[in-house]
């Protein structure tokens, strides 16, 4: 309670100042015309002091947050200073014997001190110029949904201004705001009350028939926005949260000011930031070029690094459909990009076509997203994992290195930390390719691999696998209770992967921060939730067993790892001091592939297991 006490006397030291400066001004201007007595009008300023201090209390002028404050509360203000200004006019008038100052004191008195009142409140907006208009509803308050907003800072009263000055929010009546700060319990912004924390959500939903709650909260870890989500899921009244902060701070009238909670929204990420200057000059001018372009982390890879300008973009994929989609979407987006965007139908493992791609275009910078991906399938086709993955790596870290290229970036997985599955030992081997290259090499192409857990919403991700259950109806199938997995958005990701590749110094790992574990379990309930529906009961959950290859939680960390963080807070160089011995790992990935030619499956697995797990050597 320090806060609200430290702001109660300021604001309470600066009202006595007005009164005591409005009440003196007046009484100087009257006596060059009048002689008046000193004493007496002291003793009435000291009266006047209680009286306008005591009418702002109790009307709630020193329960409110000043800093936004809008035009609602000149009304206010103005309501104490007429309620105090009538109070000390009738009391002058009654005073028996000679008045202590003439009416037109108080009068006077009044409007300066309304006028300081009123400067004493709105410096902040008078300061920035900042005017706010107040406009009357043409609506009545019981034909709008009744909003509560969760969060009391800068989005949630923003949001509740434009709310209540804004056309687009006639539609709503703000009944009030929820925000975990005591010192703000019992304030107000914009008039608006506070009523209370995260807890007192389902009460006031009931008590006030809340139709709809708002989640106006960035600077909040992803464990307490699920925390809340679960309170707010729990009520009868739908949940909505503001869009992109950068958006919504731009918005004008006819934007939105809410909209429905995604996936995304339930791993409670803040968006990143990336240097854009030194990933402008890494892509910028640049001949870039896509592996495994048609697909989720490809696709968005293609989208961003238009943004900084290369000179050409091969977006290389054995997806034809895929790839047409994409160069379609790609051209509808920036129209202007339509000579330097090149789609090559291609298949990574060819090495005379990837030869052929290479000595065509040179490209001077790589990124290798093309890769079977899929665990428990890979599980059934080992040989065609290696094919894919193993030699398709090397196929076009190879031409990277024959050709010249800059930098070649290896998209890896979490699944490669301690893999214990056929897809995670394909990419870890791919890894240790990598850094290999940091011994025996004289090229100047930098290799570095990017690992990171899941991509919410990509082919295969288990959140459009759920989405499309509850749209059936359920029932929604989980493998094991205690399953977790870590999530990052495909945006995300990509925006990180491109920061990395301009960090690189050659033949380094880097991990981006994934934040905490998700159980699935917990996701496909919120899921559930979020579409007004009960998990278990509308919506059947059934466990079916861990798949081949599957891990009850993974790990981003091989044995002997440890990360270091680099100048981006979000993206580590992962650091073991150890490398593969470049010639025997080379040797060990011909034995690999010419057991996959084989299709010697069992034999396959066992040594892909063997060579991904295997101690790496002190440098």
């Amino acid at each position: 309670m320090r806060f609200k006490s430290i702001r109660h006397i300021s604001l309470l030291l600066l009202d006595i100042l007005v009164v005591f400066a409005g009440l003196s001004l007046a009484w100087l201007t009257r006596s060059i015309t009048a002689a008046l007595d000193a004493r007496s009008a002291l003793v009435f300023v000291l009266a006047a002091i209680i009286v306008y201090c005591g009418f702002n209390y109790l009307l709630g002028l020193y329960h409110s947050i000043w800093q936004y404050a809008s035009a609602s509360e000149i009304m206010v203000i103005g309501a104490s200073v007429m309620a105090g200004t009538t109070f000390l006019a009738v009391v002058d008038v009654i005073w028996p014997g000679r008045r202590p100052v003439p009416l037109s004191v108080v009068l006077m008195g009044g409007a300066l001190i309304f006028i300081g009142f009123l400067t004493v409140r709105y410096r902040r907006q008078i300061k920035n110029g900042l005017w706010w208009r107040l406009m009357l509803k043409d609506h009545s308050p019981l034909s709008r949904k009744r909003v509560l907003i969760v969060g009391a800072g800068e989005a949630g009263q923003l949001l509740a201004w434009r709310f209540l000055n804004q056309k687009e929010g006639k539609e709503y009546s703000i009944v009030g705001f929820v925000d975990d700060d005591p010192a703000k319990r019992g304030l107000r912004i914009h008039g608006v009350p506070i009523l209370g924390n995260r807890y007192a959500i389902p009460d006031l939903v009931a008590r006030y028939q809340v139709d709809l709650i708002i989640l106006a909260m960035y600077n909040i870890s992803g464990e307490d926005f699920r925390a809340i989500l679960d309170i707010c899921l729990e009520t009868p009244a739908a949940v909505k949260v503001l869009p992109n902060i950068f958006d919504f701070i731009r918005g004008t009238n006819g934007s939105p000011l809410v909209r429905d909670i995604t996936a995304e929204d339930l791993l409670g990420r803040k968006p990143v930031e990336i240097d854009l200057n030194l990933c402008r000059n890494l892509l910028m001018g640049k001949t870039v070029m896509i592996t495994g372009g048609a697909g989720s982390i490809g696709s968005e890879l293609c989208r961003q690094i238009l943004s900084f300008h290369p000179r050409l973009l091969l977006i290389v994929d054995n997806n034809e459909s895929g790839l047409y989609d994409l160069t379609q979407d790609l051209l509808s987006e920036a129209k202007d990009k339509q000579f330097i965007i090149k789609p090559i139908v291609g298949d990574v493992t060819n090495e005379r076509e990837m030869r052929s791609v290479f000595e065509s275009y040179r490209p001077q910078i790589v990124f290798h997203a093309a890769a079977y991906k899929h665990v428990p399938l890979m599980e059934e086709y080992p040989d065609r994992a290696v094919r894919v993955n193993v030699v398709g790596t090397k196929i076009v870290a190879s031409m990277a290195s024959q050709y010249g290229a800059e930098i070649f970036v290896l998209i890896s997985t979490d699944k490669a930390a301690n893999p214990r599955s056929v897809m995670g030992a394909t990419k870890r081997i791919c890894e240790m390719m990598v850094l290999s290259t940091r011994s025996g090499s004289s090229r100047s192409t930098k290799f570095t691999a990017v690992r990171f857990g899941n991509v919410l919403g990509s082919r295969g991700s288990v959140v459009p696998l759920f989405e499309r259950q509850i749209a059936r109806g359920g029932p929604v199938t989980i493998t094991h209770p205690e399953m977790t997995r870590y999530f990052m958005s495909t945006s995300e990701a990509v925006s990180l992967i491109i920061q990395a590749a301009a960090l690189t110094e050659g033949g380094d790992i880097f991990l981006l921060d994934m934040g905490q574990q998700i159980r699935i379990e917990d996701l496909a309930r919120r899921l559930i939730r979020l579409r007004g529906l009960r998990p278990g009961i509308d919506i059947p959950i059934v466990y079916i067993g861990s798949r081949p290859g599957e891990k009850v939680s993974e790990e981003l960390l091989n044995d002997g790892e440890t990360c270091i963080p680099t100048s981006h807070p979000h993206i580590f160089r992962v650091n073991s001091n150890c490398v593969p011995d470049r010639d025997g790992l080379w040797r060990q990935i011909d034995e690999l592939i010419a057991l996959a030619e084989a299709q010697c499956n069992d034999e396959l697995v066992r040594r892909l297991l063997e060579v991904a797990n295997s101690p790496l050597k002190a440098e």
